[in-house]
């Protein structure tokens, strides 16, 4: 095939997700040429959410219609690095996404502000508890950026996605009955919350009775008609159940395909090409200054595109990938506890208990909406003493019913003790189905000096280049909090009047198991701070050793936290390209010194 050189631009952005569409949108607002590089095909609402074809379990849920396919390019995984780690060649435990609005197509709308103690949890850490409270071997570290100067920034991605929930306190006044232990805000949600299904309801009353502080999950699913501040349109949610996993056909649910391109793409400074997928960041010959990027077009043809800012915002571990394979940062090494591009590499801890109540209640779980639910906060972040505890992290509980469809109720089975075939199993499923409510503990994953992301020597795409290789397993500490956390749910289903109850908790020993969806809430291996010898970004996620690129996603996060990511990396998204306008614009180069 030929290699084609394309006229340069003022900015190339490489993922077509929510970041990306974060940072074209202000880019082009500030006069930027803009070209996004998507690696997937073409997706929108009216097509990939077209009614009544889209509402297939079958194939959004196990053929992953819209999810990244894995034939060209995927990870290998190991649980540690005596092991030999092998490709990820179906997709389970997490569903990157793939194609025009990323993951932010198929998410489920969970639209949480990170608790402020976690943007700063080793110095909350070491205040309160002491240096010495920090296992050996956690890497435990600062975001580099505080929840004030945040805050403008959450308000604004809540506006963009058309938020709904409801404030505790706004401007220091308590407002209504949002998360008591939420930080406080600047104005009211954009949209008032979500009802309560059946099993949020009953949790909501049951969480309460057991001395805890319920509340409605903020979600980017519209509990109303809403236009956004770029004049996009969403309807009102109607509870469908398909939500996580597809693409919205009620135009309910906040995706970049409905609340940002439509109006990205009106603009004569954007231009987006799918099918494009990029190979690596070309550098200068001094390796400090990002020319552009290098990428397959879709007929194979190699295109050279230069830029004067690069912004990867792609899926985490690929942003990662494309820093490692472009020679961007220092690889770690854990060995010696050198170099940053693939430390800190974290994930989510989460288990489900079930509940299973009075034949006499009906908890319809056909009902649901992906972001919507009830919660109580009161064991995550540092919202109770871990001292006596000796573990660090948290995680919050909640009913977050999303729509329970044929084939995930047959999996689920019945209570503990079914036969898992013949009549009683069937017995046992439909008993589960119309009585049982779902309750999760969503937790922390802390850093870890052993858990990490490189390069594999072994493996390569079909591009030719390295796989990324992830080492990561559980540890002690996680288990500790999850089986802590999962503990105080016993409170809420005896208040429920549970018949039955199976608690959910973790396992010491019990590795990482891939054939089991976990989350696809990944996070670090290219983390901001305020140290180059701990962060491969600063606090605005400018790159510390070629300041022309910026990183946008949740590998910048230093640790996990017990949240799902994306009200975070929309935020750390609006924050990073207010200063990109503000003050790279004007002078380009590094906005902290090195």
């Amino acid at each position: 095939m030929a290699t084609i050189t394309r006229r340069s631009v003022d900015v190339v952005i490489v993922g077509g997700g929510w970041a990306g569409s974060i940072m074209a949108k202000e880019l082009t607002e500030a006069g930027q040429r803009v070209v996004m590089l998507e690696r997937g095909g073409e997706r929108s609402t009216a097509a990939d959410g077209a009614y009544p074809g889209s509402l297939d379990e079958l194939e959004g849920n196990y053929r992953f219609k819209i999810f990244q396919k894995l034939q060209k390019t995927t990870v290998t995984i190991r649980n540690n690095i005596s092991q030999t780690a092998l490709p990820y060649r179906q997709l389970a435990a997490f569903l990157p996404g793939e194609g025009v609005g990323g993951a932010g197509l198929h998410w489920s709308g969970v639209h949480l502000r990170i608790a402020p103690d976690d943007l700063t949890l080793r110095s909350t850490v070491i205040s309160k508890y002491g240096k010495s409270f920090i296992p050996e071997g956690m890497n435990l570290q600062d975001y580099g950026v505080t929840y004030a100067e945040l805050e403008p920034f959450f308000d604004k991605a809540e506006k963009v996605f058309g938020t709904s929930g409801e404030a505790y306190t706004v401007n220091g006044k308590v407002v209504g009955n949002g998360n008591v232990f939420a930080p406080d805000r600047s104005d009211h949600f954009p949209l008032p919350p979500l009802k309560d299904v059946t099993g949020a309801h009953l949790f909501r009353k049951a969480a309460a009775e057991a001395g805890y502080h319920p509340y409605a999950i903020p979600a980017a699913n519209a509990s109303r008609q809403y236009t956004n501040p770029y004049g996009a349109q969403m309807g009102p949610c109607n509870f469908c159940g398909y939500c996580s996993g597809y693409a919205c056909y009620m135009y309910s649910k906040a995706s970049p395909n409905v609340n940002i391109l439509p109006v990205l793409r009106r603009n004569k400074l954007f231009e987006i090409r799918p099918n494009s997928t990029v190979l690596h960041v070309t550098l200068d010959s001094t390796k400090t200054r990002a020319t552009g990027v290098t990428y397959l077009d879709e007929k194979g043809n190699e295109v050279i595109q230069s830029a004067e800012l690069v912004i990867l915002a792609a899926f985490q571990f690929n942003n990662v990938h494309l820093m490692l394979v472009s020679g961007i940062g220092k690889p770690y090494d854990p060995v010696a506890g050198t170099g940053v591009v693939g430390r800190n590499f974290v994930y989510q801890n989460i288990s489900t208990t079930t509940a299973w109540l009075d034949p006499s209640v009906w908890t319809s779980q056909f009902i649901g909406t992906g972001g919507g639910g009830v919660a109580f906060d009161d064991f995550n972040s540092e919202n109770f003493d871990h001292g006596p505890l000796g573990f660090i992290g948290g995680s919050p509980v909640w009913v977050n019913q999303a729509g329970v469809k044929a084939i995930a109720a047959a999996k689920a089975g019945g209570p503990p003790g079914t036969p898992r075939w013949g009549s009683a199993w069937k017995s046992g499923m439909i008993d589960t189905y119309k009585h049982a409510v779902r309750m999760d503990a969503h937790g922390s994953n802390m850093a870890y000096r052993d858990v990490f992301l490189d390069l594999d020597p072994t493996w390569k795409d079909a591009f030719g280049r390295p796989l990324l290789r992830m080492t990561f397993d559980w540890k002690d500490n996680d288990i500790r909090m999850n089986r802590y956390v999962v503990g105080k749910i016993a409170a809420v289903t005896k208040a429920m009047g549970a018949r039955q109850t199976h608690l959910g908790m973790k396992e010491f020993g019990q590795p990482f198991d891939t054939r089991f969806y976990q989350t696809t809430h990944l996070g670090g291996g290219a983390v901001m701070g305020s140290d180059p010898a701990t962060s491969a970004l600063n606090r605005y996620l400018q790159c510390w050793d070629v300041s022309n690129v910026f990183v946008i996603g949740s590998n910048a996060f230093p640790q996990g936290t017990g949240y799902n990511p994306t009200g975070m990396v929309a935020a750390l998204a609006y924050w990073s390209a207010h200063h990109i306008r503000t003050t790279y614009l004007k002078n380009p180069g590094p906005l902290v010194p090195a």
